[in-house]
């Protein structure tokens, strides 16, 4: 049995802009938000590590995405936020 190797072009791996400007707003002040409260907040809903760290991990994940202008969610789903 040969295995075959698939070639990907250009276009089906670059990372075209897909957050529009709104959307990115949004994502950096959530991500803001959920980074910074279970550091600085003694609520005790942050007093469990998997909500804790679970908020630290998507806040960091909508920063990252805010900053790149692009969501390999909505690249899976064939969404846009951007204005064209």
């Amino acid at each position: 049995m040969e295995a075959k190797l698939s070639t990907l072009t250009h276009s089906e791996v670059s990372m075209t802009a897909n957050v529009g400007n709104i959307d990115r707003v949004i994502r950096l002040i959530v991500g803001i938000v959920l980074v910074v409260l279970p550091i600085f907040t003694t609520s005790t809903i942050w007093a469990n590590p998997v909500i804790a760290y679970g908020a630290v991990i998507i806040g960091l994940v909508l920063i990252v995405t805010s900053a790149l202008k692009f969501c390999p969610l909505y690249r899976i789903l064939g969404m846009s936020t951007c204005q064209r």
